[in-house]
C-alpha cells in the first residue's frame, strides 16, 4: 500500500469519527424533538409551556414549577459562586505562591472528581439538618438547600476556566501597568480583568451549564415535589432534571412520558443555546483584536506608499 493509499484511508477513518459524532446528535435532538413534541397530542402548547401545576394524578404537565426551580437554584448558586470562583482564580494566578499555588490546584481538580452522590449525601447530613432548624421548615427540603449544594459542586468547573483566562493574559500587560506605577489591586482590576472579560464570562456560562444539568445531588435534597410553584425556598420543589429521574422510571402514561420527554428536550436546548453562547465570546475577542491590529499594521505601509 503506498502512502498516498494510507494517508486517504487514514482520512476516511477520522472522517468517520467526526461523521458519527455528528449523526448521533442529531439523532439525539431528532429523537427527543418528535417523541417530546407528541406530549401536544394530550396537553396544548400553552398548558405545557404556561401552565403552573405538574400532576401525575389528574394528568396536568405544566412546566412552570420545574422550570422554576431550575432557574432559581441556578441564579442563587451563581450568585454566590461567582465572586468565591473569580476571587479564589485570582488568588490562585496573581497572588498565591507556587507552592501553595500547586496546592489549590489539586484540591480543585480532587473536588471536581468527586461523584454527584457525595455532594448529595453531604447535603443530607449537613445541610438540609442545618435549613430544617434555622429556617424552621419541615422537611429542610427546597431550593435553598439544592442551590447551597450547587455552589460547591460549580466551584471546580469556575475556577479552572477562569484561572486559564487570567493565566493567558500577557505579560506584557502586567509589565506596563507595573511600569506605570499601579499597585497589584489596580493592575487586577483595571487591567488583567478586563483583559480576560470573555474568559471569565466564558466560565460562568459553563458553570450555569453544569448547574443546570445537575440531577442526583440536587434530587437527593430539593424534595421532589412538583404539583405547583413553591412558595418559599425552604419548602419541597423540583427541578426539571429531578422531575425526569425520579418519574420517568416510573411513568405508566403515556402522557406523562411525553411530557418528560418533551423537559428532557428542553433541557437539551437549554444546553445547545449556553455553547452557542460559549463559541460567540470565545470567537468575537480575537475578531475584535484582529480588527484593531489590522490598520496599525497598515499605518506604516501606507506611510511608505506615501512617501515614494
Amino acid at each position: 500500500m503506498s502512502t498516498t493509499q494510507r494517508i486517504i484511508r487514514a482520512e476516511s477513518i477520522f472522517f468517520t469519527c467526526a461523521a458519527l459524532i455528528v449523526l448521533a446528535i442529531v439523532a439525539l435532538f431528532g429523537f427527543l424533538g418528535v417523541q417530546g413534541l407528541g406530549t401536544f397530542r394530550y396537553t396544548s402548547p400553552a398548558d405545557f409551556f404556561f401552565g403552573t401545576t405538574w400532576n401525575t394524578n389528574t394528568g396536568q404537565f405544566g412546566v412552570i414549577p420545574l422550570l422554576y426551580g431550575s432557574l432559581m437554584t441556578v441564579l442563587i448558586s451563581m450568585i454566590i459562586s461567582t465572586p468565591i470562583a473569580i476571587g479564589s482564580a485570582i488568588y490562585m494566578t496573581e497572588i498565591a505562591p507556587d507552592s501553595v499555588k500547586q496546592t489549590l490546584r489539586v484540591t480543585v481538580q480532587m473536588f471536581a472528581a468527586l461523584p454527584s452522590v457525595i455532594y448529595g449525601l453531604i447535603a443530607l447530613v449537613a445541610i438540609v439538618p442545618w435549613v430544617r432548624e434555622t429556617f424552621d421548615a419541615p422537611l429542610g427540603k427546597g431550593i435553598l438547600p439544592a442551590a447551597i449544594v450547587l455552589v460547591f459542586m460549580v466551584q471546580p468547573t469556575i475556577i479552572s476556566i477562569a484561572s486559564d483566562a487570567l493565566s493567558s493574559v500577557p505579560e506584557t500587560l502586567r509589565e506596563g501597568a507595573t511600569a506605570l506605577g499601579a499597585t497589584r489591586w489596580q493592575t487586577i482590576s483595571k487591567v488583567l480583568l478586563r483583559a480576560s472579560g470573555s474568559g471569565l464570562l466564558t466560565a460562568l456560562i459553563l458553570g450555569i451549564g453544569r448547574a443546570v444539568g445537575e440531577t442526583m445531588a440536587v434530587q437527593m435534597v430539593i424534595g421532589n415535589i412538583t404539583q405547583s410553584v413553591p412558595t418559599s425556598l425552604v419548602t419541597g420543589a423540583s427541578t426539571m432534571p429531578s422531575a425526569i429521574v425520579t418519574q420517568l422510571p416510573e411513568a405508566s402514561l403515556p402522557s406523562q412520558r411525553s411530557a418528560l420527554v418533551m423537559v428532557a428536550f428542553l433541557l437539551l436546548i437549554i444546553s445547545f443555546l449556553l455553547i452557542v453562547v460559549v463559541r460567540q465570546l470565545t470567537t468575537r475577542r480575537p475578531r475584535a483584536r484582529a480588527r484593531r491590529v489590522a490598520p496599525a499594521a497598515a499605518a506604516p505601509v501606507t506611510a511608505r506608499v506615501g512617501s515614494a
